[in-house]
């Protein structure tokens, strides 16, 4: 499964993944070290199946209050051993130390990227200033590509297209687990997302980024999204118009 999915991947443009497992304590127990031998073992096996995919580590990590000290000792690995993270909040639960693990994090020395927030089911009109005021402070939001792209229903693509819209999106990912319903795709959302923020911006969210991720850039040094320059406008009705275009163009619709 994992070289099938290397090979979506590559036919997609995708030069390099990041596989980040859950780290959920008591349910995924995973720890920094372990992924890390198996994303190496995963390697060789691209490698000797002749992909042209390369692989680094990191994991999905669900926010505990020991954060900050597991980051620190490696057991909760950050992304290619860099500064940034995936900071997974719970699915469908509030949670009530949202605020100060991202202030920790970030004192600490670390960049948060919270990873899926679209697809919380707590997400509303009440808890979105929680996510602009995390990327004003200095975190950083990942979308799903396919969530863009409506894969995920209505309700996030919704929310996706209110995130990009207001500018506050630094990443698009696959998050991928499987070749069917759940693969490693990034086109479709890259196209998606250029009706809200333009193809510099778009390919920022699938390239730039990313590798400067990789790279352990300083976040200073890094472009930021629009919706964090002075004089930003946002893009809405003109954007959904662009969208349905650019859509139709992508799946023949």
């Amino acid at each position: 499964m994992s070289l099938e999915m290397a090979r979506i991947a590559v036919s997609d443009g995708i030069v390099m993944i990041a596989c980040t497992p859950h780290i959920y304590p008591g349910l995924f127990e995973n720890t920094g070290p372990d992924i890390i031998r198996r994303v190496t073992s995963l390697q060789s096996s691209v490698d000797a199946a002749g992909i042209a995919l390369k692989v680094t580590h990191g994991a999905d990590i669900q926010i505990v209050p020991e954060l900050v000290a597991r980051l620190r000792s490696g057991s909760m690995p950050t992304i290619a051993g860099s500064r940034y993270f995936l900071f997974e909040p719970p699915h469908h639960s509030v949670p009530m130390e949202f605020g100060r693990l991202i202030f920790d994090a970030l004192t600490a020395g670390f960049v948060p990227i919270i990873t899926h927030p679209e697809r919380l089911t707590w997400l509303d009109d009440d808890h979105y200033p929680w996510f602009t005021a995390a990327v004003h402070q200095g975190a950083w939001l990942q979308l799903t590509a396919g969530a863009v792209t409506g894969r995920f229903g209505r309700r996030a693509r919704y929310w996706s297209e209110r995130m990009l819209g207001d500018g506050v999106v630094h990443v698009l990912a696959t998050d991928a687990h499987e070749p069917i319903h759940r693969p490693p795709l990034l086109v479709e959302g890259r196209v998606a997302a250029e009706a809200f923020v333009g193809p510099q911006e778009a390919a920022r969210l699938v390239e730039d980024r990313p590798r400067a991720v990789v790279e352990d850039r300083d976040p200073v040094d890094i472009p930021r999204p629009p919706g964090l320059e002075p004089g930003f406008r946002r893009r809405s009705a003109v954007a959904k118009q662009a969208r349905a275009g650019l859509l139709s163009r992508l799946f023949g619709g």
